[in-house]
């Protein structure tokens, strides 16, 4: 590799990430940490929150700026920078004219930076726009509830609709509204053009690398013709090998970081990948238009990787679900196994897809017991496949890469995984099904949008909660260390996620 690329990938990675949540925020700055490169981003008040956008012109500001100037690759939300963020891409308001203007600021990058590797990640709308009950400034936001339960059905049937699908497509137009309706449909045109221009800007050169991930839908739907229009597209310009199109969304981020990471070192990781039932590769995600092998085998190539079930640099060991007490033992065994010879071990764990957390809650118990939970590279368990999966790959690649640099940062490894454990494992195994109990006991059964005099209330018990319990897992976990510094929120006000900010520090804490 010559010496000029070496220097630039000591340099930071600019990060416009797709929202301020932090699955697409904080944890692909932490991935910076634990290679020892730092990921920078743009002043959080710029991303927008929640139903809040983004603002795409300071953004551009920012990436014209100091963070711009020092910067040796770019990783770029094409949606944020189009719309501001993933929430502000499904609504209409912004024009295609000015979206396309957003967009053609990606060629000055590049003239500014010529040598720079420039990955940019964008989303093929999904089918149910931003589901919001009609309440406080929620009640003007786009198609909120009813009308979205309506407009997600009716994505959801064949397009056309089947003749048994009729009678009930033409119920849910009149329930939907022709303004609302027609305005959902001009939106889909609206970003399927935008990702169209993305390609031709991806074909003509400022782009190096470009990934658009099909956010939340099945096999079934109105973006299938999306879909095929992109990869057509694709295909004449004959970009395939410097673009994918692949379910998912909010693990994007991570993966073009862990791009960005490991080919800054010139690796190329090496990935094998093992399923808990002998069968597992054939599972199809309910939220996702292709059997998981189809999103694994693609986030491995979008991290940079490569398959390799017979020489790997790490294994990545998927947990299906209805994975049966043998085959769960079997898996176990063949990751101690793993650790105890040094390798390189990321877990994704999809058995939550089951709709119960109790088959994923004995595992994660179970690595406890056997003392490894806290020694593999990389633990994921939440939201759908390709997030899940992202997630896993990317933080073992980061490790990868901080191990053969040298800059490898052990605790910031180590704040990540517990993160994830607190998360994935405590918030959505134990504490979340008991906020949204106790607000459905207090008459609040919608928990995407809370008010303020909702939120503050359930944020502080969410606070408690997950801080009692994770001091209760970190000696099982991180015996080594204590917890030095910890903030919890619900970032959005709503029930769905939580953001962990969390330090760790070897050895007992001062007495």
């Amino acid at each position: 590799m010559k010496i000029a690329a070496l220097l630039l990938a000591l340099l930071p990675i600019a990060f416009v990430p797709l929202d301020d949540r932090p699955v697409t925020r904080q944890l692909p700055v932490l991935l910076g940490a634990i290679a020892g490169r730092a990921v920078s981003t743009p002043p959080r008040a710029d991303l927008g929150n929640y139903l809040t956008p983004g603002n795409p012109e300071a953004i551009i500001a920012w990436l014209n700026g100091p963070a711009g100037q020092h910067a040796g690759d770019f990783v770029v939300s094409t949606d944020m920078l189009a719309y501001g963020g993933l929430v502000a891409s499904r609504i209409p308001g912004v024009t295609y004219a000015d979206a396309y203007s957003r967009l053609r600021e990606l060629a000055h990058l590049r003239a500014e930076h010529p040598k720079a590797w420039l990955g940019a990640f964008g989303t093929v709308m999904r089918l149910a726009p931003t589901g919001v009950p009609a309440l406080g400034p929620a009640k003007d936001f786009f198609a909120a509830y009813p009308a979205w339960k309506y407009l997600q059905e009716y994505a959801n049937l064949h397009d056309p609709p089947l003749p048994s699908e009729a009678a009930r497509a033409q119920e849910l137009r009149q329930l939907i509204g022709e303004p609302i309706l027609q305005a959902y449909l001009d939106t889909r045109t609206r970003n399927l053009e935008v990702d169209l221009k993305i390609l031709q800007l991806t074909s003509n050169g400022p782009i190096d690398r470009t990934v658009l991930g099909q956010d939340d839908a099945g096999p079934v739907g109105l973006h299938l013709k999306d879909v095929r229009a992109l990869k057509a597209e694709v295909a004449q310009l004959g970009i395939a090998d410097r673009v994918a199109i692949e379910p998912g969304a909010d693990e994007l981020g991570m993966a073009m970081i862990a791009q960005a990471l490991d080919r800054g070192i010139a690796w190329t990781p090496h990935v094998a990948v093992r399923y808990s039932m002998p069968d597992g590769a054939a599972f199809n995600d309910p939220l996702e238009f292709a059997p998981i092998e189809t999103a694994i085998d693609g986030l491995i190539g979008l991290c940079g990787g490569v398959r390799d079930d017979t020489a790997p640099d790490l294994t990545l060991y998927v947990r299906v679900p209805k994975t049966d007490p043998a085959h769960d033992a079997s898996l176990l065994a063949s990751m101690q196994g793993d650790v105890s010879a040094g390798k390189s071990v990321a877990l994704a764990d999809l058995t939550f897809l089951e709709g119960s957390f109790v088959h994923q809650s004995e595992f994660v118990q179970s690595m406890m017991q056997a003392g490894i939970a806290g020694k593999i590279d990389a633990y994921s368990s939440w939201n759908t496949n390709a997030n899940t999966v992202g997630t896993a790959l990317a933080e073992a690649i980061a490790a990868g890469v901080g191990r053969r640099s040298h800059r490898y940062n052990a605790i910031a490894h180590a704040d990540f995984t517990f993160d994830r454990y607190m998360d994935d494992y405590l918030f959505h195994d134990y504490v979340r099904p008991d906020l949204n109990a106790t607000l459905t006991a207090q008459g609040i059964t919608d928990h995407t949008y809370l008010l303020p005099d909702q939120a503050t209330p359930i944020t502080e018990r969410n606070n408690a909660e997950l801080w009692n319990r994770a001091v209760d897992i970190l000696g099982q976990i991180y015996p080594g260390y204590h917890i030095a510094d910890m903030r919890i929120t619900l970032p959005w006000d709503r029930t769905f996620e939580t953001e962990i900010e969390v330090r760790l520090a070897p050895g007992l804490p001062a007495r």
